[in-house]
């Protein structure tokens, strides 16, 4: 499965997914700035199976009818990786079902 990381998650959030992922993130992509909407486009065009993010407000900007990929909102206290990674496992969890074209949210 390819995942694309938000600008806003730690890039070093990807060591502790299992290997049988492939992450990039959006600097890596060169991306860095572009709006949600956009972003989410060119993920879908470069097929990335999902969007991880720790974006709250990414579901009040979007029209969630006709997202172009699955996002996962990671939602902690902060977005550092100490908050984060104890996450990893709900979104492995949330990606290994059935995806959907919608946000899901997961929360310690």
């Amino acid at each position: 499965m390819k995942l694309l990381l938000d600008e806003n998650v730690p890039r070093t959030l990807s060591s502790f997914f299992p290997e049988s992922f492939t992450l990039r993130t959006v600097p890596q992509m060169g991306w860095t700035g572009i709006s949600n909407g956009q972003l989410l486009r060119l993920a879908a065009s470069h097929e990335f199976n999902a969007l991880i993010t720790a974006d709250q407000g990414i579901a009040n900007q979007q029209n969630l009818g006709r997202l172009p990929i699955p996002t996962v909102v990671m939602q902690a206290m902060h977005n550092r990786l100490q908050a984060l990674q104890p996450l990893v496992p709900a979104v492995v969890s949330v990606l290994s079902g059935t995806l959907r074209k919608r946000i899901y949210h997961v929360s310690s």
